[in-house]
């Protein structure tokens, strides 16, 4: 069953964050990631407004959970620290 990573982020520090982005990317798809929706307009309709939001398609719950936890990722992590707001989620699809 697929899973989804459900981010929402406010970049404080816009070259830095251009990095993790290049090296999140990278990471998500070696995990079979698909972006669905990546920083695109939306409509603030409850709660936190954060100016980018995302969605990333996983094979599995487990595979999006591999991807956050992995070295890849982690190292492009480093990049997001102190450069953003950041709410990530897993939720898992419905079959």
């Amino acid at each position: 069953m697929s899973a989804y990573w459900i981010g929402h982020v406010l970049v404080t520090n816009e070259e830095a964050y251009s990095k993790y982005a290049s090296l999140a990317t990278i990471a998500i798809t070696a995990h079979g990631g698909v972006f669905l929706a990546r920083g695109g307009r939306y409509e603030q309709l409850e709660g936190n407004d954060r100016s980018r939001n995302g969605l990333a398609r996983f094979p599995s719950l487990e595979a999006a959970h591999d991807c956050y936890y992995g070295d890849q990722y982690q190292e492009a992590l480093k990049f997001a620290k102190n450069a953003a707001e950041r709410d990530l989620v897993i939720v898992e699809g419905v079959s």
